[in-house]
């Protein structure tokens, strides 16, 4: 019989979450530069450079590869001969080894997790409580999975309840459009059928756990149903040609991970998350003998991708002297490259400018002519100005963007992943711009940020509006002033081109 000793089990709750906060998966790394060498699509192979240069620095600097930090999920299989040697109760325990990796000061991680969602909303400062998943199984060890999972692919997730008669393969191939590109692919297709609406939620979440495996799949050939599966869709929703970023290309999907249970002979379950390409979690046991031991992997098993600032193919902008002309300028796909002051924002300060604009209050910053990035970012440590501080989906300011550009005198901003027909609107009649970074390259886009500084609603954290000066940002022009979107054109574009290329070369 073991006995898991209370520090023991904190200290591997919280080591674990510090290790994935700068540590790739290989599998995942190893499946992303594979796909890097196959990718045909200029945006889509810069967007994966980027992404894996970001993950080779994090693992190097031992800094969070993504700004969002992550929800953290904890799946624990205790054995029903283990005993605990512990005055606090299992969740106690795993929440203080949340808040203990979360607060570590050596690398401070974003604590994101709001208590009361309903009401005020009010920063938990420490990330907790985690999201537990117990089991009750057969031994005596506790087996931990840590996984940190970020709010822009946990919004896209998705269920539904088909009939029993119904195409699961069809529903995935129509949903996943539907889900932009806000869960930063190239990532991971979670996906759970059967049981009940709950149990199919937690079988998606539950198989993103899993190593990428799909290439020893397609090599020796489906056994099951459910590996037939994995691999038709995997197929297909490559075949959309959405890509890194959804900008183009011919990698959306490094895996289709797939679990099922039995169900009710009229229902037919069917859920799905997407992991992004900050995809983060860790597997260990624990049986007795201290805590867990995490070997940190050899940088050497990162793919030999360096992404600098392509300064002969991009514009560079100074956006201290930006005038609205120069911005209803831009081309479609335009890659730019940001010198200057910036102001930054996100949901609780566009909340809050509305507020007071509908008050005739006056706002703390001006905006007239300026850009407005949003983000949210880690605190620094150290000697650095700012933490990772990549950008956050933008379509979550879509409704502010009329607001914005009318009432405030904005002229661009800088997100991740595509804007809705509302912004698109919007942009078009302001003759003006949104510009993409690429999500999963944070702690890359952080290094562009000289100067860092707090101008107003100080009291929303990494909510707050902040002031970057920025030296050589990487962007693209994802929304010209005429409002044409590269999110709308890029897609369509490579889905003509695999169509006319076999579906497994591309």
């Amino acid at each position: 019989m073991s006995a898991i000793r209370q520090d023991d089990f904190i200290q591997s709750i919280a080591d674990g979450f510090q290790y994935i906060s700068y540590y790739h998966p290989l599998d995942y790394i190893t499946a992303l530069g594979k796909a890097y060498e196959r990718e045909e699509s200029p945006a889509a192979k810069d967007a994966i450079a980027q992404i894996l240069t970001n993950s080779r620095m994090c693992a190097e600097g031992k800094r969070p590869m993504c700004q969002d930090t992550g929800i953290a999920v904890v799946f624990l299989k205790v054995g029903m001969n283990v005993k605990w040697d512990a005055k606090m109760s299992v969740s106690e325990m795993v929440n203080e080894g949340v808040r203990r990796a979360y607060n570590h000061p050596d690398n401070k991680l974003r604590a994101s997790v709001l208590l009361d969602p309903a009401g005020k909303r009010t920063n938990s400062k420490d990330n907790t409580p985690a999201v537990i998943h117990y089991e009750i199984v057969e031994g005596d060890g506790v087996e931990v999975i840590c996984a940190a999972k970020g709010g822009g692919s946990e919004n896209k997730s998705k269920m539904v309840m088909l009939n029993p008669s119904d195409s699961i393969v069809d529903w995935v191939v129509k949903t996943v459009p539907t889900m932009g590109a806000g869960w930063c692919p190239p990532g991971i297709l979670g996906i759970g059928i059967g049981g009940t609406p709950e149990k199919a939620m937690l079988l998606a979440k539950e198989s993103l756990m899993a190593p990428v495996d799909i290439h020893e799949l397609i090599a020796r050939g489906p056994k099951t149903r459910i590996e037939e599966l994995r691999l038709e869709i995997m197929d297909k929703v490559n075949a959309l040609g959405i890509g890194a970023q959804g900008l183009g290309g011919l990698t959306t999907v490094l895996d289709v991970k797939i679990m099922d249970y039995p169900t009710h002979a009229a229902s037919l379950p069917v859920a799905m998350i997407p992991n992004c390409a900050a995809t983060r979690h860790v597997h260990f046991h624990l049986h007795g003998d201290g805590p867990a031991v995490l070997t940190p992997p050899s940088i050497s098993e990162w793919p030999d991708v360096a992404w600098t600032p392509n300064t002969e193919k991009s514009t560079r902008v100074n956006l201290d002297t930006l005038t609205p002309e120069e911005v209803a300028s831009w081309k479609p796909g335009q890659t730019l490259l940001l010198n200057g002051k910036m102001l930054t924002g996100r949901d609780a300060a566009h909340k809050r400018i509305a507020d007071m604009l509908a008050k005739g209050e006056k706002l703390p910053v001006d905006f007239k002519n300026r850009v407005i990035y949003y983000v949210g970012p880690v605190d620094p440590v150290r000697n650095e100005v700012v933490g990772p501080a990549g950008p956050t989906t933008a379509t979550r300011m879509d409704k502010f963007t009329e607001m914005m550009l009318a009432e405030t005198g904005l002229i661009s901003m800088v997100g991740k992943a595509e804007r809705g027909p509302v912004a698109i609107e919007a942009i078009k009649k302001h003759k003006s711009a949104y510009l993409m970074a690429v999500g999963g390259a944070a702690y890359l886009v952080s290094k562009a940020i000289k100067e860092s500084k707090v101008v107003g609603f100080a009291d929303l954290g990494m909510e707050a509006i902040y002031e970057f000066t920025i030296q050589d940002m990487p962007v693209t022009v994802a929304v010209d002033s005429t409002g044409t979107s590269v999110h709308n054109t890029g897609p369509k574009e490579w889905q003509a081109k695999i169509g006319k290329i076999p579906v497994s070369q591309a």
